[in-house]
């Protein structure tokens, strides 16, 4: 039987795609290997990505995912079993593990969570003057329930969210070695303990509530940079006075005076709430804080 050109290649192309930097590609990435490699591989003029594809697909080990995100699809090509936080990290190249997911990678958590929080920033947008919120202002939105985006998929049992997340020019954003669900070390992108202890605080919602989120201050306890955490708060400007509800956490969390004292230089001028819609509440004097009743 005669064997095609492919065939022919096979060996040469599987060893191409084992050393390839990345295990996850997109499409225009294999037609743009196949343009690059086909004169090397002595293929026809005529074999088209998509023969490429279903060829490395039947005879090698290629794989196709599909992530229907409602904002904008995306189909993965995964060469092997990568572990998965791989697979994930390839849906969009700047996107990182964010909120509940960093805070699993990072120890802030005993729970394993099934959903999964991947953040792509937008564009840089243009700066904008800042509005000095009143009291009536935050009353109003803390009283709605919270945003949360619908932009999630469900993927082998597990619910993916990609959310759309402010431009700040990677803050806090890191590559490091963690060990995932799965046991495999990898390299992930993912925010860095105070920069995940701010977005947990931002976004309870999106970090298992907050008594999750206390925990995590809790756990963090050895290894928090307090001042480094403000630094950062600073630098991301919210118009919300959110170093109130970081104060009140530090301070359940039994961190020191001196800490504290980190947070109080930040002026606290209005009433602030821990999280949207919390139904009964209680007050706390000194940080001017609105708390789930009995917490």
């Amino acid at each position: 039987m005669n064997r095609s050109r492919l065939q022919i290649a096979k060996s040469d192309i599987v060893k191409y795609f084992n050393e390839l930097p990345s295990p996850v590609l997109k499409l225009r990435q294999i037609q743009s290997i196949l343009a690059e490699q086909r004169a090397f591989w002595r293929l026809a003029q005529n074999t088209s990505a998509s023969d490429f594809i279903a060829f490395l697909k039947q005879h090698a080990k290629l794989r196709k995912l599909e992530f229907p995100f409602p904002q904008r699809a995306e189909t993965l090509y995964v060469w092997g079993e990568p572990p998965f936080s791989i697979v994930l990290l390839g849906l969009r190249k700047q996107a990182y593990f964010s909120h509940y997911t960093a805070m699993r990678m990072l120890g802030l958590t005993e729970q394993t969570p099934t959903t999964v929080y991947l953040t792509e920033e937008r564009a840089k947008a243009v700066a904008q003057t800042s509005v000095k919120l009143t009291q009536l202002d935050i009353e109003q939105a803390f009283a709605r329930p919270p945003r949360v985006s619908q932009n999630f998929v469900t993927f082998e049992g597990r619910k993916i969210y990609l959310l759309n997340g402010a431009y700040t020019n990677g803050l806090g954003v890191l590559t490091e070695r963690i060990t995932d669900d799965g046991g495999q070390e990898v390299d992930a992108r993912l925010t860095n303990l105070e920069r995940t202890l701010i977005d947990a605080t931002v976004r309870p919602v999106y970090a298992g509530g907050v008594y999750e989120v206390a925990k995590a201050f809790a756990l963090a306890s050895d290894r928090l940079s307090v001042n480094k955490l403000i630094t950062m708060l600073r630098k991301l400007g919210f118009a919300y006075p959110y170093h109130q509800a970081i104060g009140y956490y530090l301070e359940r969390a039994g961190y020191r005076a001196a800490q504290l004292d980190l947070v109080r230089r930040l002026p606290i001028e209005q009433d602030f709430y821990l999280a949207h819609d919390m139904g009964r509440m209680h007050y706390v004097a000194n940080w001017r804080l609105f708390v789930p009743e009995g917490f």
